[in-house]
């Protein structure tokens, strides 16, 4: 999907896609891609691995992030360029992790929730990233975005984001886990598969958006929350398989969309700094999480396949 994107890109000869248009499918993607992760977060399964899980990532996370930061302050990169690319470094995929691990028969095994408890970690250190990125992006020295007040106070945009995302977090665990599986069920009870594979993707698609204009949330919070609403429905099983193909052509059109943004030249122009950064991916963060692994006292078996599940980085990169 990638490589589709490179050929359709404008940095390559032949045709070129409409990249406006390409983008707008994207966000679709996005928010696909992100309701998928929330109809496999599991706060049970988390609970299970909690005590290496959550230290584990987020020191994890801050190795990865310390070496993406050293290393592009080492080209001369500001701090807060520096900290967006180390942070989109220390993040892998779920999604993938989750595909390769039930393609091999270990997701119910302890290293495979092991892994996965990690990965949702992850996910959830990256949602509250993305929630307070636009607060501080100004302060980072990014540009202000049209409307807003550069001058404002950075602490006072900060309470007011993380008082919009509490509401909209309080308003999904109390009213939306009841009220959308309760209308899953009525639908349900109809018998059409078309109206119920509708009513998921207008839910996802619905939640994300009012997330988004009611709580000044991003879309890909809002679409993380309604993929947990709906695994807290008895058809919860029914709507991930149904939504598939769906969800499967938009992300395909989301790393399609990232393969258009390539430009191959940079593979000639600065060889090393491509390689620096594969190999804080590759074996920087493997390294890393293998040995917090083995600090708390796991067989080294548990920490090689947590240090392989995380030799990759996933969407969230791409979004951040």
């Amino acid at each position: 999907y990638l490589i589709a994107g490179i050929i359709l890109s404008p940095n390559t000869p032949g045709i070129v896609a409409d990249m406006h248009l390409a983008n707008q499918l994207a966000e679709l993607g996005v928010m696909f891609l992100m309701f998928g992760v929330g109809m496999h977060f599991s706060l049970s399964d988390l609970m299970q691995v909690r005590r290496i899980a959550l230290p584990g990532a987020i020191l994890q996370i801050a190795v990865a992030t310390l070496l993406g930061i050293g290393i592009s302050m080492m080209w001369g990169w500001s701090f807060g360029s520096a900290l967006v690319f180390g942070l989109s470094l220390s993040c892998a995929s779920t999604v993938v992790l989750l595909k390769a691990l039930g393609d091999r028969g270990l997701l119910n095994s302890v290293n495979g929730k092991i892994a996965v408890g990690w990965l949702l970690v992850e996910d959830l250190v990256m949602v509250l990233v993305l929630v307070l990125l636009p607060a501080t992006a100004v302060l980072l020295g990014g540009t202000p975005i049209a409307g807003s007040d550069p001058t404002a106070n950075i602490w006072m945009t900060l309470a007011i984001t993380l008082l919009k995302v509490a509401g909209f977090i309080a308003f999904m665990l109390i009213i939306g886990k009841r009220l959308v599986p309760f209308i899953m069920q009525i639908v349900a009870r109809l018998g059409s598969r078309e109206l119920f594979t509708l009513t998921v993707v207008a839910a996802a698609v619905s939640i994300a958006f009012g997330a988004y204009k009611v709580f000044g949330v991003s879309m890909a919070l809002g679409a993380f929350f309604a993929g947990m609403v709906v695994k807290e429905s008895d058809f919860s099983h029914r709507a991930e398989e149904e939504t598939l193909p769906l969800r499967e052509i938009f992300s395909i059109l989301f790393f399609v969309s990232v393969g258009m943004l390539f430009d191959p030249r940079i593979l000639i122009e600065q060889p090393l700094h491509v390689l620096a950064v594969v190999g804080i991916i590759m074996i920087g963060k493997t390294i890393a999480a293998m040995a917090l692994v083995l600090f708390f006292r796991y067989p080294i078996n548990t920490a090689l396949s947590v240090g392989a599940s995380l030799a990759q980085i996933g969407e969230f990169s791409f979004i951040l």
